[in-house]
């Protein structure tokens, strides 16, 4: 999904005008890549907003249109926001071409809900949401989907397992565990407490019964 951001150029650098940029609803922001020098851009906070929340997210395709009638092909690669408020920062956008291997993270989607959850008292553990892909910037996926219907107790999802994708390379680990099934940690601990009362009264029952045969012992 291609989009569209008016960007413009000619900004002031430095914290105190980034402050007075971000009160006037405007974002501070750098485009750079494709060796080209870096530019400083300012672009609109609702409109960015817009880019970023549709159906591909961080991995939208964004046509900046820069002031002075250029317009140049981007991904946001970095975004940093308040802490506290819901208030874009600065953006990082990297130049891209349509015919070259881009590289970023792409969302592990979940799908259905686990046999061992079902039936046997499981719960889902997320080890990771995200991955790490490789592909031309059209191929990007807006999500992984996996289905984790049949994973019980103690079964593990890894990146290995993830569904291949023409035009897609993952790129993390394939051994790297992406979700699995577990017991809660208060049913693990009520059972290691049982195993080890199992394991006292064994041991009890043994020092009773090497009692009675000294007892016998003694008496004849």
């Amino acid at each position: 999904m291609e989009l569209t951001l008016r960007a413009e150029t000619g900004r002031p650098t430095g914290s105190r005008p980034a402050r007075r940029l971000r009160r006037e609803g405007l974002v501070p922001g750098i485009v750079y890549g494709r060796e080209a020098e870096p530019v400083s851009v300012t672009v609109n906070a609702r409109e960015l907003y817009g880019v970023l929340h549709t159906e591909a997210g961080l991995n939208a395709l964004i046509t900046l249109e820069v002031e002075g009638g250029k317009n140049v092909l981007t991904m946001a690669k970095e975004i940093q926001r308040h802490p506290f408020r819901s208030e874009y920062r600065h953006v990082d956008f990297v130049a891209i071409s349509l015919t070259e291997m881009v590289t970023t993270d792409v969302t592990i989607h979940l799908v259905g809900e686990p046999v061992g959850v079902r039936l046997n008292g499981g719960i889902i553990e997320t080890l990771r949401n995200l991955v790490s892909i490789e592909a031309l910037p059209q191929e990007i996926p807006s999500a992984i989907e996996i289905n984790i219907e049949d994973l019980d107790v103690g079964d593990t999802v890894k990146v290995s397992d993830l569904p291949a994708l023409e035009g897609v390379e993952y790129l993390d680990d394939p051994d790297a565990p992406v979700v699995t099934v577990v017991l809660p940690a208060a049913i693990v601990a009520e059972e290691e407490d049982e195993a080890i009362e199992g394991l006292e009264e064994g041991a009890e029952g043994e020092l009773d019964s090497e009692s009675d045969e000294t007892e016998a012992s003694s008496d004849e």
